[in-house]
């Protein structure tokens, strides 16, 4: 089989050099990148890969932190980039949802979408491809109010290994017919198969915003505040973010046009962004401004008095530090960075038990971890500040962290990054389903003639 002329393909070392690498210096080889433009093409490529017994990686934007999406080094792994797979973009405004191609940036996608009011409630400080979100679950700062991309998606196009082509799913939202199989390719990082489009759900646009930054009485006092919220605000809280003193410092001295706000440039321990969000203000409604003042100055009257400090600002500028972080830390030193997920009260506990052990067993690590308190997630961020980078350190230390996240608190070692090589041996080590219930939940469908 040879391929079709018109799928774009690149062997120049020069021209594949951008696919081969990484974004946290992960780098690999790659005969060929394949640049399909169609499902169909797509179904080619992987067809022309079986035939010639090559393997291949899937690669949307290319800007995960796993190493997903880059080929290994043994120059035998094919890269399929999606990035010029735009052939549909398709928006049902009746039915608040969009058809699009994998390729779309999402950045693109909202940008398109806002003349109508509308856009993929996903936020995120990177610019992922659409694809590329399906594949790895996304979450972002605002997981609490619209969820993760698996809550957003209808449908799904994929394209399996044997180049058969799958419709999944439809714009349909309450649909009971059989399995929903759709959910076998979100999170699964293209291994069951590679995305080719998605049906996604649409949500209106913010109009309004008030937001805050909150320095915490106490590390309890974290969680007895977002109760508050919950209970005050309900589905007008749309962030609930916390931030450690290590990474604010280190992304103040990483971006000096950020603008402190602390009394006296004093950074707290732990800080809080918080925020309240709506897409429409009816003529009754009270700004939002006032909401949140109004709720924090009742959590700062409770008997236990969960906050020290309240700090109100742009909702721009606030943001701003809070998406400068992952640079910040990156900036500070070489990193071990982790994405872990929680029950939300199991956060807390884990960051003061491992700064602990941490500082007891690898006492030349800084941590400078950040998160989404509100969903359980935690950017868990290493530092190593002094002495050589000894062979097997690296590895050492994810396995001492990783082994306290599930044995110890029953969490998760990917909270949204999705699982590559940085997490294969976790993943082998603790399944979430084991491989053989798998295969007798499908046999049994099938014999169902599902």
């Amino acid at each position: 089989m040879t391929l079709p002329a018109e799928v774009k393909t690149l062997s120049d070392p020069k021209e594949m050099a951008g696919y081969l690498q990484g974004v946290r210096g992960e780098t690999g080889k790659s005969p060929v990148v394949f640049l399909p433009e169609t499902t169909a093409q797509v179904c080619d490529c992987v067809r022309y890969c079986g035939q010639e017994n090559l393997r291949f990686v899937p690669q949307s934007g290319n800007t995960g932190l796993v190493g997903a999406s880059v080929p290994d080094t043994s120059d035998a792994m094919a890269v399929l980039s999606l990035s010029r797979l735009r052939e549909r973009f398709e928006l049902d405004l009746a039915n608040r949802s969009l058809r699009v191609s994998a390729g779309f940036r999402l950045s693109e996608v909202n940008d398109r979408l806002a003349d109508h009011g509308l856009f993929f409630p996903i936020d995120l400080g990177s610019d992922p491809m659409i694809g590329g979100m399906v594949a790895t679950n996304t979450g972002g700062g605002r997981f609490l109010r619209y969820g993760d991309v698996r809550r957003n998606v209808l449908g799904l196009t994929v394209v399996l290994d044997g180049g058969e082509v799958l419709e999944l799913g439809s714009p349909v939202r309450k649909d009971n017919t059989g399995p929903d199989w759709k959910h076998m390719h979100i999170g699964t990082s293209g291994w069951y198969g590679t995305v080719t489009e998605a049906i996604l759900n649409l949500e209106p646009v913010v109009t309004e915003q008030a937001t805050a930054i909150v320095v915490p009485a106490s590390n309890d006092a974290m969680l007895t505040l977002l109760r508050h919220l919950e209970t005050r605000v309900g589905p007008l809280l749309s962030a609930f973010e916390f931030m450690s003193r290590a990474a604010i410092g280190h992304t103040f001295d990483h971006a000096s046009a950020l603008k402190n706000p602390f009394a006296r440039g004093e950074i707290p321990e732990t800080a809080l962004l918080i925020e309240l969000s709506r897409p429409t203000k009816a003529p009754w409604d009270t700004p939002l401004e006032e909401v949140l003042e109004a709720v924090l100055a009742e959590a700062w009257e409770r008997p236990e008095a969960p906050i020290a400090d309240a700090l109100f600002g742009r909702p721009e500028e606030i943001w701003a530090l809070r998406h400068a972080l992952s640079e910040g830390v990156k900036s500070a030193g070489p990193l071990i960075a982790f994405d872990l997920g929680f029950t939300r009260d199991k956060v807390i506990a884990f960051r003061a038990d491992m700064a602990r052990k941490l500082a007891q067993d690898f006492p030349m690590i800084e941590v400078c971890d950040f998160g989404h308190l509100g969903d359980g997630g935690l950017h868990f961020n290493l530092i190593k500040t002094d002495g050589p980078n000894e062979p097997g350190f690296e590895r050492a230390l994810r396995d001492y962290v990783v082994k306290q996240v599930v044995e110890v608190y029953g969490g998760s070692f990917s909270a949204e990054h999705g699982i590559g090589p940085k997490n294969l041996r976790y993943y082998e080590a603790y399944p979430a389903i084991p491989d053989d219930l798998l295969e007798q939940q499908v046999k049994l469908f099938r014999a169902r003639g599902r």
